[in-house]
């Protein structure tokens, strides 16, 4: 049985009691005490979480949406809208995915994985969830949160597209549990690409929300909603919350004024554009083998042509999967990952680049 309330911490900032109305007898809702939360900085957390696969569901045409327990059957770890798991599959592979069960059930994580085939340029970490069954066993790490949810009293606007709403999803609920304004725009290819529609309406209950599939407005072909009509949307004030794929996070923001940019919080499903790049060499330490890295490609990418089995994931610079030690050379850092005291000696190939030749260990 999940407590109804959970305890004020000990020493909490004065300042974070100010509207918190709902803290009574020493204790606050659930719901105040994320928004609490919310407001301090969560750094990265590194454990190991034994879980086992409790159930699967089919979301939509190519969806899995797969529920871990933790083994022993206690409760996992608190998290935050906009949480993911590093999911350690049965090969080894590591992959990060968003939680979007609910915040306020500790007693189960859920994760979606859509299938992307290595013919579509999948990696094979999502055919390999799609091939897990009830009752394997393997680990998670986290939760960990790189898409942070901020208190947003004047409302926000949610834009999901296609599988991007699996950050949403969380954040859609705790905002109808607080009663805050928001508006929901959720694309797709179609409606069966387009997964926990009923979920969603079970959430939102009458409130109106946008669900624009393409082959219902141009069928045939794949459209880029409309960014102008999205931004029209958003509550005066509101934060902006965009997942999806990239040609329309840059379409949205496109229309956002500069001094309001700040306003957009995204998540990207692909590795970001290299800007600004100069080339550079890697040298791999064991067998001499050099590689050139072009001004537009990563690291990664180019250690991968020579070396296939590098281990990688979130190739955003987040997850330090693909930290390397570097044994000579010069680091440009552009990772959110290593603590300043690892960069002496350490890179992050997917987002990371250097000076001349970098020589890492093989």
């Amino acid at each position: 049985m999940k407590p109804a309330h959970y305890a004020v911490p000990e020493i909490p900032d004065s300042r974070l009691y100010k509207g918190f109305e709902a803290v009574v007898g020493g204790y606050w809702t659930k719901a105040a005490y994320r928004s609490w939360r919310r407001r301090r900085p969560l750094g990265r957390i590194d454990r190991d979480l034994h879980v086992r696969v409790s159930r699967i569901d089919q979301e939509g045409a190519d969806v899995k949406a797969i529920w871990f327990e933790r083994e022993g059957g206690a409760d996992l770890p608190v998290w935050d809208p906009g949480a993911h798991v590093d999911v350690v599959l049965p090969s080894g592979r590591l992959r990060q995915y968003s939680l979007n069960s609910d915040p306020d059930d500790l007693s189960a994580y859920r994760i979606s994985v859509r299938l992307i085939e290595p013919t579509a340029g999948g990696g094979g970490g999502s055919v390999e969830a799609h091939h897990l069954g009830v009752g394997d066993r393997l680990v998670l790490k986290g939760p960990r949160n790189a898409f942070p949810f901020v208190d947003s009293p004047a409302g926000y606007l949610f834009v999901a597209g296609g599988i991007g709403i699996t950050p949403i999803l969380p954040m859609l609920r705790d905002v109808v549990r607080r009663g805050v304004p928001y508006e929901f725009v959720y694309t797709g290819r179609s409606r069966d690409t387009m997964p926990f529609l009923e979920e969603i309406r079970t959430i939102v209950g009458d409130h109106e929300i946008q669900l624009w599939p393409d082959d219902e407005f141009a069928p045939g072909t794949r459209r880029r909603p409309d960014a102008a009509k999205i931004i029209s949307m958003a509550p005066e004030g509101a934060a902006l919350y965009c997942c999806g794929p990239m040609p329309m996070i840059d379409a949205i923001r496109a229309q956002i004024p500069d001094p309001q940019i700040d306003r957009l919080h995204y998540e990207r499903f692909s590795p970001p554009p290299v800007l600004g790049g100069r080339p550079f060499r890697v040298r791999l330490d064991d067998s001499g083998t050099e590689v050139e890295v072009g001004a537009e490609e990563s690291a990664l990418t180019a250690v991968r042509r020579v070396r296939p089995a590098q281990a990688y994931s979130c190739q955003q610079g987040f997850c330090g999967t693909c930290r390397v030690r570097v044994l000579e050379g010069e680091v440009e850092h552009r990772d959110h990952a290593l603590a300043d005291y690892e960069r002496e000696g350490h890179m992050i190939l997917c987002v990371s680049r250097a000076r001349g030749t970098v020589v890492i260990d093989g």
